[in-house]
């Protein structure tokens, strides 16, 4: 009952944020925190650490946004474009990084992902450095206009809703246990009689294909997709986003994502306003290092909060339970 009534809450707040906070940015926030999510998919329920996931993200973007400029696809199937790209690139490379594990595994898909980089970086149609510019929004099933932010805000949420859910229900399946099973003890699980292989597979895929679905539905809301979204440095960005929140929690990585997606466009703005109030002058270049802000947070986390902000949380409300039990 307390869980239906904080995401009932949750979803509350979400429906009437964009009166009150700056749509774009909102959207913004609700992608990350569905590639997040689909980051933590695979290293917090499987417990494989994936530093190519940026590809997925990327591409995703990139031919979701060609195949609605200049294919002139409706954007329901720019989105479907994709999220079908990234699967198909996570099968590939799942294919080719499953037969390691560990650190192995964790170079493999760098090494793929980089490749993925350069032919981004040499290939026409993503504009190089530039990135691919002029992405149209479109109308939603040709009859909803999205050019309108407010409009498009609730469609982005029916998609991260979809996104959570459908992470929800895998992680609470009997595929989500063998998942879960394969990251607490592997040799255990395959003396079990599971396939190990398929099953790392098939998290992968679904990892890459939602966070595909995240890169896609990003396009759409900015229009454009840039190099940024394909260098290794994204891969680490979600690597902070759910270590800071929680690493094997559901909540967690959405959390970690606006901490850092906040830090990132509103470090600015809280130092002008530190410094205002404290006449510090310091404080006002705090825009300008958010790289070390972002550093120092990982840090603390690492030392001080072994589980993320919200691991930390729940540790403290179980034993809470514990204590009130005896």
């Amino acid at each position: 009952m307390n869980k239906k009534l904080i995401v009932g809450v949750l979803l509350v707040l979400a429906l009437v944020a964009p009166f009150g906070i700056y749509p774009v940015f909102l959207m913004k926030m609700l992608c990350f925190a569905l590639f997040a999510c689909a980051f933590n998919l695979l290293i917090g329920y499987t417990g494989l650490l994936s530093f190519g996931h940026a590809a997925f993200l990327g591409w995703a973007g990139y031919l979701c946004g060609q195949s609605i400029k200049t294919w002139g696809l409706p954007t329901e199937l720019g989105l479907l474009v994709g999220t079908a790209a990234a699967a198909l690139i996570g099968l590939v490379m799942g294919l080719l990084a499953i037969r390691r594990q560990g650190i192995y595994f964790t170079m493999i898909t760098l090494a793929l992902a980089q490749m993925l980089y350069f032919v981004a970086l040499q290939v026409p149609f993503t504009g190089g450095e530039d990135g691919l510019q002029g992405v149209p929004r479109g109308k939603l099933l040709g009859v909803i206009d999205l050019s309108s932010d407010l409009t498009l805000y609730y469609v982005v949420l029916a998609i991260a809703v979809f996104g959570f859910s459908l992470i929800v229900r895998t992680i609470h399946s009997p595929f989500g246990k063998v998942l879960n099973a394969i990251k607490e003890n592997e040799p255990r699980a395959i003396s079990l009689g599971y396939d190990v292989a398929r099953y790392k597979l098939l998290a992968f895929v679904l990892s890459a294909a939602l966070s595909g679905l995240a890169g896609a539905t990003k396009t759409v809301v900015l229009g454009f997709e840039t190099l940024t979204d394909v260098h290794w440095s994204m891969s680490g960005l979600v690597v902070l986003m759910t270590l800071v929140g929680g690493l094997g929690t559901i909540v967690g990585p959405i959390v970690g994502a606006v901490i850092i997606i906040m830090l990132e466009n509103k470090l600015g703005d809280i130092g002008n306003w530190l410094a205002s109030v404290t006449h510090i002058e310091w404080f006002s270049t705090l825009g300008d290092s958010v790289t070390i802000v972002t550093g120092f947070i990982f840090i603390v986390c690492v030392l001080a909060f072994r589980k993320g902000i919200v691991g930390e949380i729940l540790g403290l409300f179980k034993k809470g339970q514990v204590q009130a039990g005896h």
